[in-house]
């Protein structure tokens, strides 16, 4: 019996594994490993964009903006659809029905529907009545404020488990209200982490959007038969639920949901500045590209750009659905909205949400959209920036090296100085890759972006990293001034822009700090290294002349060694030097990676973070005190171990509410002393 004909969505394809569970992706990588074909060529060249620049103009009807796009996808599309090989998961168990982003059955093209398988089931200063002092989210940016696991204004602590909103009354340290935001047809909020923004009695909740597999029927051998290997249907990927943002009503202390959107994609960012929030999502066209593989490659790249050929705008463009007051409307992101750079492959697509909090429901959003991918934002409040680098292309192939062909990193600008939709006012590109977010910063009206090149290599790894100087000219990011050379052998693991400093650290055996002048744009340059064992993989300033660092010890073979917390004296630029450091033995804290779980209280040098060692997955949290030369061990906050089924007591956040250090962690919220540690409060999460 031959192997059943199935369907694989092109959209999940697009970007191998992304927004899969760690499995999933194990799986999926492994299945890639064994295939050589790649996408038939990278990028569309559209002539109606101006040549040598990365402008982006718009499309000017949905009828040019279908046609483009669909050459465009028809140019890149490979045999196994938008990537270098099929992106696999493992099936659910049960049927149920293969739904796409906004929980609908996938609409396929007319001219394949024969071909077709039937359907299987930041820290805020105090206001005069406020009340006390409080930090917030650790941001990159002053009045830019990020989306986390948990908020406070002051008077109130938020936050998400397993799928329940609870209000707690810092004041009174008591619970008085939650919301469960869980729903079994989108079960990702139950296990997921669920961050949230705040402005006044309104909280924006993020749902990242969960997946359905694409039940395969199993082949019945004939009888006395037996199934072969190519009998059996490969696991298929999963179609995206759709991300959703809850908006909640606070006012009362009783949390109650007053809207609800929902959009084609995958959640990858927001900034929040006052009440307006920017949504950023990533998105793909809704193609189910056939699979056989009794078939050519070229067979059946033909059964793709077939697929392609017979799409609409349906199927391309991103659409939303808005729930308020009982009612519900549905909308797609409008055709003058979408704009594309000269080259693009049309199988990703960037979207920027508008929502003004202060408003009785979310609306549409006002979306904006790019032909473009993107991994990164950051944002300084008066522009918003996209990055993409291109890094899930680097697929190993038969055990041999990732092949990446081009290491670049696009870059897209917003102009988000209003409250209304953002405008799209320019690109730009730099080689390398990008760390994080903080690996850009806007200053004086110049963006600053710091880069690794990796070039595989059978003998010394030949990488090295650069900062990059750019200023907007037109529609274009261009090029004032770089300085490279930096970690020759290494990789950027940090890095903190500082007003018209920039603080860079690499790794591989060794951690140079390097100090980076950048007063003159056209002529940065590095003017200070420190080399020291380990690393830090984070950087924050603390006063004008002092930089604490979160990382790991390591041997002078490069060998990791557990947690180490670093104060460094970065005066004198030229000279840096290292004050202090605390060092846990197989320790790991989730601030090496999150700086949301890092938390500096400068008033009273309180530092907080995450801490888990071999006696335990992060069950407790550090407390140290930063002074002018030194770290001083103040103790460590512990939360009840989990028990007869509950949530574990891993601590992920810590906060200051006026004299009190509130810790977070899916059992529940700890109040303690800020100066003793002398517990004052606990309050456990139950369903």
């Amino acid at each position: 019996m031959s192997a059943p004909r199935t369907r694989i969505p092109g959209g999940i394809a697009a970007r191998a594994g992304a927004g899969l569970t760690g499995l999933a992706l194990a799986a999926g990588l492994t299945l890639i490993a064994g295939c050589t074909s790649r996408p038939s060529t990278s990028t569309f060249r559209d002539s109606s964009v101006p040549a040598g620049s990365l402008r982006l103009v718009a499309f000017d009807s949905c009828d040019d903006a279908l046609g483009m796009l669909k050459q465009a996808a028809s140019q890149y599309v490979g045999p196994w659809g938008f990537g270098g090989g099929p992106a696999v998961t493992f099936a659910l168990e049960g049927g149920g029905v293969a739904r796409d982003d906004l929980g609908e059955a996938p609409r396929v093209p007319p001219a394949a529907a024969e071909r077709a398988p039937a359907a299987g089931k930041a820290g805020a200063p105090r206001l005069p009545g406020q009340g006390p002092e409080y930090s917030g989210t650790n941001t990159h940016e002053a009045g830019v404020d990020e989306p986390d696991l948990v908020k406070t204004d002051g008077r109130r602590i938020l936050t998400v488990s397993q799928g329940v909103l609870r209000v707690v009354d810092a004041a009174d340290r008591r619970m008085t209200g939650q919301l469960d935001l869980y729903d079994d047809s989108r079960d990702a909020v139950r296990w997921a982490d669920v961050d949230m923004l705040l402005s006044g009695d309104r909280a924006l909740v993020l749902v990242p959007g969960g997946h359905y597999a694409v039940p395969l029927p199993m082949p019945v051998p004939e009888r006395g038969g037996v199934l072969r290997d190519s009998d059996v249907p490969m696991p298929m990927p999963q179609w995206p639920t759709g991300s959703r943002l809850l908006l909640v009503d606070l006012a009362g202390g009783v949390p109650r949901l007053a809207g609800e959107y929902t959009i084609d994609g995958e959640l990858i960012d927001a900034r929040q500045v006052g009440a307006t929030v920017r949504v950023v999502v990533r998105s793909a066209p809704r193609l189910a590209f056939p699979y056989d593989d009794k078939k050519t490659d070229a067979e059946r790249i033909a059964a793709n750009r077939a697929v392609i050929d017979a799409a609409g705008p349906d199927d391309w463009l991103p659409r939303y659905q808005v729930t308020a007051g009982g009612t519900t409307t549905k909308g797609r992101v409008d055709c003058g909205a979408v704009f594309r750079p000269a080259t693009y492959t049309g199988a990703s697509m960037l979207t920027v949400l508008t929502f003004d909090l202060t408003s009785p429901a979310l609306g549409t959003g006002d979306p904006v959209t790019v032909v473009a991918d993107g991994d990164t934002v950051y944002s300084n409040g008066s522009s918003l920036y996209v990055a993409n680098d291109q890094r899930w292309r680097a697929v190993p192939l038969r055990g041999r090296p990732a092949v990446v062909p081009d290491q670049r990193t696009e870059l897209y600008k917003f102009d988000i100085s209003g409250t209304g939709r953002p405008r799209y006012v320019a690109a730009g590109s730099v080689p390398g890759w990008l760390i994080n977010q903080y690996a850009m910063s806007e200053w004086d009206g110049h963006l600053r972006v710091a880069t690794t090149v990796d070039q595989p290599s059978r003998g010394e790894p030949r990488s090295e990293s650069t900062v990059y100087v750019l200023r907007q000219r037109g529609g274009t990011l261009v090029e004032t001034g770089r300085v490279g050379g930096l970690g020759k052998g290494e990789r950027i693991y940090a890095v903190r822009f500082v007003g018209s400093v920039g603080y860079v650290v690499t790794f591989r055996q060794t951690d140079p700090l390097y100090t980076v002048d950048l007063r003159d744009p056209a002529a940065p340059r590095v003017v200070g290294e420190l080399k020291i064992t380990g690393y830090s993989a984070y950087l924050h300033p603390a006063g004008d002349d002092r930089l604490i660092g979160v990382g790991q010890e390591a041997t002078e073979q490069g060998r990791v060694q557990g947690t180490q917390v670093s104060l460094f004296d970065v005066g004198d630029l030229a000279h840096p030097s290292r004050l202090a450091q605390y060092h846990v033995r197989y320790g790991h804290s989730e601030a090496e990676f999150d700086p949301h779980a890092f938390l500096y209280w400068p008033s009273t040098g309180l530092l907080v973070v995450p801490l888990g060692t071999r006696a335990g997955p992060g069950s407790e949290a550090l407390v140290l005190r930063v002074t002018d030369r030194e770290l001083v061990e103040v103790g460590t906050v512990r939360h009840p171990e989990a028990r007869d089924g509950g949530m574990p007591g891993q601590i992920r956040r810590s906060l200051v509410i006026g004299d009190v250090l509130w810790t977070v962690s899916a059992a529940g919220l700890k109040a303690n002393d800020a100066v003793t540690l002398r517990t004052l409060a606990w309050i456990p999460f139950t369903r």
